[in-house]
């Protein structure tokens, strides 16, 4: 009966254990390695697994994590950890100076994005997988950043970043890493370069606002040439067609003034060939009448001596006289 009791009690002991040891519950994004007496044996995958308590073990690998102290300061922390997380996870490297092309000394602040997809080449094919990725990553942006001018490093962020990328993520294809962003968070000059840098861009911006100043003067004086030239070939054209206006009416004027001469001498001319005289004469007394009139309406006009032809103008009225005279005896008759 004892011995029963004790077989018994140690079958639960085993169950026990093997519930305890046995069952494994593995988080989603989440995988064991496992090996069995020290051999590769399978990978566990999301969900509830069973496993050899003794026999079977799951495989370490280190792991790298980051955190911030009471002061916010990061601390780096490095554990063993039984469980491969399969999310990207983000490293955030300590700061590092590298020199330039040109020989300036920089400190930068990298970032790197990565993500484990093949977790058995994670922990067979590199023995520290976040002290390799860093270390590579590291002297890679030292290789970068050595064939840049500083220049050429401050704005060339994107290039950089997409030039380490390509290479980081070639170089640990083989540890089953891809390695997804590589981001530049701080790029520090020396001081000295960050103030010379400051003045040349001062220097610039003054320059740039000068140039501004002219451009627009020139602007202004052009366009208030093109408002002065406009205005002058805008008057020009009035006037032009104001005086095309004058000379019309004037010609017209003249003309209707004309077309009521030639109608009064026609007349005149028809009524002076019925008495059979001589239109000349009347047309040349009538002018002299007209123009003798004229000299002598003003108020101080004095008229001190006679034309030379004035004999003319008493013949032409005593022509105009006997002209009259002859077509009133021609009505009487």
């Amino acid at each position: 009966m004892t011995g029963g009791v004790l077989i018994l009690g140690i079958l639960v002991l085993f169950v026990i254990i093997f519930a305890m040891k046995g069952l494994v519950i593995v988080q989603q994004a989440e995988t064991l390695v496992i090996e069995r007496l020290g051999k590769f044996d399978r990978m566990l995958t999301s969900g509830i697994n069973i496993i050899w308590p003794i026999v079977d073990r799951p495989r370490q690998i280190e792991w790298r994590y980051t955190r911030e102290d009471h002061r916010g300061a990061k601390i780096v922390l490095r554990r063993l950890v039984k469980r491969i997380d399969l999310r990207e996870s983000v490293y955030d490297f300590p700061r590092q100076n590298v020199i330039t092309k040109d020989n300036v000394v920089t400190e930068i602040n990298a970032m790197l994005y990565f993500q484990v997809t093949d977790p058995i080449k994670a922990v067979y094919e590199i023995a520290n997988l976040p002290e390799a990725i860093e270390k590579l990553t590291q002297t890679t942006l030292r290789n970068v950043i050595g064939e840049l001018d500083l220049d050429q490093t401050l704005t060339s962020r994107d290039t950089i970043n997409t030039k380490l990328r390509e290479i980081l993520d070639q170089a640990t294809d083989k540890w089953g890493v891809k390695v997804n962003r590589v981001e530049l968070q701080d790029i520090n000059p020396p001081k000295d370069i960050r103030d010379a840098m400051e003045k040349q861009m001062r220097a610039e911006r003054d320059r740039r606002a000068v140039i501004l100043t002219a451009e627009g003067e020139k602007r202004s004086r052009i366009l208030e040439a093109e408002g002065i030239r406009e205005a002058k070939i805008s008057k020009a054209e009035g006037e032009k067609r104001s005086n095309i206006l004058r000379a019309e009416g004037e010609a017209e004027s003249r003309i209707k003034v004309a077309t009521a001469e030639a109608d009064a001498i026609r007349m005149i001319t028809e009524a002076i060939a019925v008495s059979k005289g001589d239109p000349t004469n009347y047309l040349i007394a009538v002018r002299y009448i007209e123009t003798l009139k004229e000299m002598v309406s003003g108020k101080d006009n004095k008229v001190v001596y006679l034309p030379f032809e004035a004999t003319g103008i008493l013949s032409s009225i005593g022509g105009i006289k006997e002209m009259l005279d002859g077509g009133g005896k021609r009505k009487e008759s």
